[in-house]
């Protein structure tokens, strides 16, 4: 068992930018740009924040786009869509700027479509599938390499979330998030492979689900709450709590570190699923939140194509 301190949380999480996103998610901060990208899946949309100025930029998808991360030796992004997996250049000017497919993995699933995903520390996008309705266990686990190699890791889910790992890259953490279930497996980082499985962690009742998630460079993981109104640090072996942070929104969806030090840690959250009448007591659900942080995140990992 490990027995990291508790993070230094600064104060209450700002709602900077109110956009009102239906499913907020994809928190990626851009080292080389000092700019945070952020998406709304179910309203496809593609948001750019830079805290030094405060200027900001909006593309819009003809589908859902539900991951994202950086090129190391290209610009732009790859990201995943609601098939699969794709690459998007954002210094293209307007209409020319639209993803292109690299690979649809598993078009017999008609009602799936890919959700959260980001890089291992070699390159490597993992990337998840869920069902559409959040019900059957129709969802999986897939590796995409840079030279276009595609690879079903795990299968069974209904809807998933993450991954993060752990500081020395030995476990990767994953969500199921409709069974209120986070695992843990045995990272093999030189052939990129997953296993031995098992439950590491699940939320109390009152705390909802597990959603989207980050590592600190302590090796602390900050796990976002979906209708649970809070992101939480815990303990990488033990999952003991070590922090807790409220949100004025119920659904809080993603979360990364960035900012020039990496200690803001920018939320995402969601409108959706709830009512006309809740929404009038969340006015910001939707919104993007950030949080200083007394300790850094680690840089996000780059796509190696």
């Amino acid at each position: 068992m490990t027995n990291l301190p508790a993070p230094t949380v600064i104060g209450a999480p700002e709602c900077i930018w109110p956009a009102e996103a239906n499913l907020g998610e994809g928190t990626l901060w851009s080292q080389r740009e000092q700019a945070l990208y952020w998406i709304d899946i179910l309203t496809p949309r593609l948001f750019w924040f830079r805290p030094a100025d405060g200027a900001r930029r909006t593309w819009r998808f003809d589908e859902e786009i539900t991951a994202i991360s950086e090129r190391a030796n290209a610009p732009g992004l790859i990201l995943t869509l609601r098939r699969g997996f794709a690459l998007f250049d954002t210094t293209l000017p307007g209409d020319d700027a639209r993803p292109r497919y690299l690979h649809q993995p598993e078009l017999e699933r008609a009602n799936n479509r890919f959700n959260d995903g980001k890089c291992d520390s070699r390159g490597r996008f993992w990337g998840g599938s869920m069902d559409f309705d959040c019900k059957a266990p129709t969802g999986a686990l897939y590796r995409y390499d840079a030279d276009g190699r595609c690879t079903r890791h795990d299968d069974g889910f209904e809807v998933t979330n993450g991954p993060t790992w752990s500081s020395d890259g030995r476990t990767m953490y994953f969500n199921n998030t409709a069974i209120n279930k986070l695992y843990a497996y045995d990272f093999d980082m030189e052939a990129g492979r997953v296993s031995n499985r098992r439950e590491w962690h699940r939320f109390p009742k009152p705390d909802g689900l597990p959603d989207g998630m980050t590592t600190d460079a302590a090796g602390r993981l900050w796990i976002c709450h979906w209708d649970g109104a809070c992101v939480t640090c815990h303990d990488p072996v033990s999952a003991a709590e070590l922090a807790r942070i409220p949100l004025s929104a119920s659904n809080v969806t993603d979360c990364a570190f960035g900012g020039a030090d990496l200690q803001t840690l920018y939320i995402t959250t969601a409108r959706n699923s709830r009512t006309e009448e809740q929404l009038q007591s969340e006015p910001l659900a939707g919104g993007l939140f950030a949080v200083r942080i007394g300790s850094p995140g680690v840089p996000a990992a780059l796509f190696a194509g």
